[in-house]
């Protein structure tokens, strides 16, 4: 490796690792806050939190890649413009295609290492985040008892507390407890002036010790149903535990999601894909032959032209109808009901499978497409900071923001066609690529020029044969 190499590879490393640690560090918080309403009130730990963060982190390296290199690349070679570095580097000999080479390499190991992990390690880490996240939605919330208000999150009993004292709020006043549990089919309620909440057996339980209250017990009756009989016990303390295995986190079986379209690999994609397309063209070429039994032909007598006109254009003469018995008739509304029937039902089967097609074609493409994005982010951002020679983190965040916003909205829009069926899936997955390959294209040959951003060269950018005359039109102007 030359000096030049090392020289512009050293200035290149230090921008991207920082980029891509802000850059993650955004997409984690967007990707926590939209979780957030599942995570708060439940007291789920440490390890959990970090867990989600550790698996959400990786998930998102696909996507903070493209917007690392193209920030990364238009720091670097912005500072060396900035520093008339480039300029000493032209001026020697080199060419501007030599000078963006060692990067475009080290883009290039980045582009493969970003498909081999998103379609590697990005599927187990979806199945580890989105099976935890389901877990913990459907976690209840922690303990949280309030004053005056009914709180049923024990299961087969609901609690109401008039006031909570204490630092910890772990002592009550006016309690009002009613119990579900019976077999038998009846209910308990206490009530008592006072008590207090504690953990038991390392908070497996919850204890709730009652001071001077009454317990009213239903008896109903076994003779009589619609009878019953009250029991009322008065207490001077009374201990009650509560179960707390409700509130903590069960896991459930990872093979419940292993087959989601997020949790496969290329491979698996693959098969999934084509075996849907060809279960979609079986039941297309199915659906003629199931609609035959509903026809019946019938010969009328076309020897009148006009008639004959009519019946060619699907519309049956009148005469013809008056003359069909009013029982075939009525028979041949109703199967054209029937087929009508048919058709909408098989029509919407056949779109929702269609749909399902392009969702797993989408989740195929997304594994191309994140990293062929990494070298087309390169080749925006290498020349563009060769033009504007600005380095730091003013102007290159800017128009870093701006090339990304153009590449996210093309690449949702070109995902909802696809997934609407609107557009191909292969035309709306590599559209932000292929419309920003241009953009990329046309600053490298302004850098490789020495042009501004904006100066072009219509004659140079015309063919041969138009050169001549555009040449003479110039000089004439």
């Amino acid at each position: 490796m030359k000096k030049l190499d090392k020289l512009i590879l050293r200035a290149f490393a230090g921008p991207f690792f920082l980029t891509f640690a802000v850059v993650e560090f955004i997409f984690l918080m967007q990707f926590m806050m939209k979780y957030m309403d599942d995570l708060v009130g439940k007291d789920l730990g440490l390890s959990v939190i970090l867990q989600l963060l550790f698996y959400f982190s990786v998930l998102i390296v696909p996507i903070s890649l493209p917007l690392a290199v193209l920030l990364s690349s238009l720091m670097t070679y912005g500072t060396l413009g900035e520093h008339h570095e480039l300029t000493a580097i032209k001026t020697s000999g080199i060419s501007l295609t030599r000078i963006l080479r060692p990067v475009m390499v080290v883009c290039a190991l980045l582009a493969g290492g970003a498909f081999w992990f998103n379609n590697t390690i990005v599927p187990l880490a979806n199945l580890e985040a989105y099976s935890l996240l389901w877990d913990v939605r459907q976690q209840k919330l922690a303990l949280d008892i309030r004053e005056g208000v009914f709180y049923n999150g024990i299961p087969g009993y609901t609690i109401k507390v008039n006031r909570k004292l204490g630092e910890n709020g772990d002592l009550l006043k006016g309690i009002m407890i009613y119990e579900h549990t019976q077999t038998r089919g009846g209910s308990v309620v206490i009530l008592a002036d006072s008590g207090r909440m504690f953990s038991r057996f390392e908070g497996q339980y919850l204890g709730l010790e009652l001071f001077k209250g009454r317990t009213y017990m239903e008896q109903p009756s076994v003779e009589n149903r619609s009878g019953a009989s009250f029991t009322r016990q008065n207490f001077d303390r009374n201990l009650i535990t509560f179960s707390l295995a409700s509130f903590g986190l069960d896991r459930t079986k990872k093979e419940l999601f292993n087959q989601n379209k997020m949790m496969l690999n290329t491979q698996q994609l693959t098969h999934v894909t084509d075996s849907l397309r060809m279960r979609l063209n079986t039941e297309r070429g199915q659906l003629v032959q199931q609609l035959t039994p509903y026809y019946t032909y019938v010969r009328f007598d076309t020897t009148d032209q006009a008639a004959a006109r009519r019946v060619a254009g699907w519309q049956v003469p009148a005469r013809r109808l008056h003359a069909v018995d009013l029982d075939v008739a009525q028979r041949a509304a109703n199967r054209a009901r029937n087929v009508r029937s048919y058709l909408g039902t098989s029509a919407e089967r056949l779109t929702n499978l269609q749909r399902d097609t392009a969702n797993y074609r989408i989740e195929l493409f997304k594994k191309y497409t994140q990293s062929v994005a990494i070298l087309v982010m390169f080749l925006i951002g290498a020349p563009l900071g060769a033009i504007i020679k600005k380095g730091g983190l003013g102007v290159p965040i800017l128009i870093s923001i701006v090339f990304f916003i153009i590449y996210y909205v093309l690449s949702i829009m070109g995902e909802k066609y696809g997934r609407e069926i609107i557009l191909p899936v292969s035309v709306g997955m590599w559209m932000a690529n292929a419309l920003l390959l241009p953009a990329g294209l046309f600053f490298l040959y302004q850098a490789r020029r020495d042009s501004g951003l904006l100066e072009v060269n219509w004659q140079r950018l015309a063919p041969t044969w138009l050169r001549w005359p555009l040449r003479g039109y110039w000089k004439a102007a």
